[in-house]
């Protein structure tokens, strides 16, 4: 499989390069939309914050490409803040839209007794239809992050993790994928499920 990482100048994305490598994909560093023209499968990394990352890509002019690669149904998969921007908007930056893929915004964890940001292992727990996605390994993965979703909609919720109360911290449907924790720093159970997910989403 041949996969675009769209690299917008924003985090190291050695890491997850080396997941995706593993996982079998051959990997292409993308930072124009010219690059888009040679892959099949875009993978949207991030770390820091909403406005931030939507500001990055717009300035390599990927927004509007992204925007209609994933409304085209086409093979993508959102990690952490590239989760996050399948959603309407953040939060975190007013009045910054996000790909809107998704209704609902991406908001702050709330609650007097939880730590901000949350970091390190939690376990996820995946919904009934995406048990397989999860075989052969455990349900921890580990998470880095202040923000998360209000809701997906029951038809794009692939798991879901406790912090302060339930959040969605999977999604897919079809071709479009993404999932709010790393799965490049969750060791061999992260590796699994990329692999997994990746020919999900190619094969649909």
């Amino acid at each position: 499989m041949k996969v675009a990482m769209i690299d917008y100048g924003r985090g190291n994305l050695r890491s997850v390069e080396r997941a995706l490598e593993k996982a079998g994909a051959v990997v292409a560093r993308v930072e124009d939309p010219a690059g888009l023209n040679q892959v099949e499968t875009v993978v949207l990394p991030g770390v820091g914050a909403f406005g931030d990352a939507v500001d990055g890509l717009k300035q390599r002019k990927l927004w509007d490409p992204l925007q209609e690669w994933v409304k085209a149904d086409r093979p993508f998969l959102g990690i952490c803040l590239g989760f996050q921007l399948l959603w309407e908007e953040g939060e975190e930056a007013k009045g910054v839209k996000g790909l809107g893929v998704l209704p609902g915004r991406v908001a702050k964890f709330t609650g007097k007794d939880l730590k901000i940001p949350l970091i390190g292992w939690s376990e996820v727990r995946p919904k009934d239809s995406a048990e397989s996605i999860f075989e052969g390994g455990d349900r921890y993965f580990y998470h880095v992050h202040s923000y998360r979703p209000d809701s997906a909609p029951a038809d794009w919720l692939v798991c879901e993790t406790e912090y302060g109360g339930w959040f969605p911290s999977g999604v897919r449907k079809g071709r479009v994928a993404g999932f709010q924790f790393h799965p490049e720093k969750s060791q061999e159970t992260g590796i699994s499920l990329l692999q997994k997910t990746l020919g999900l989403i190619e094969a649909s």
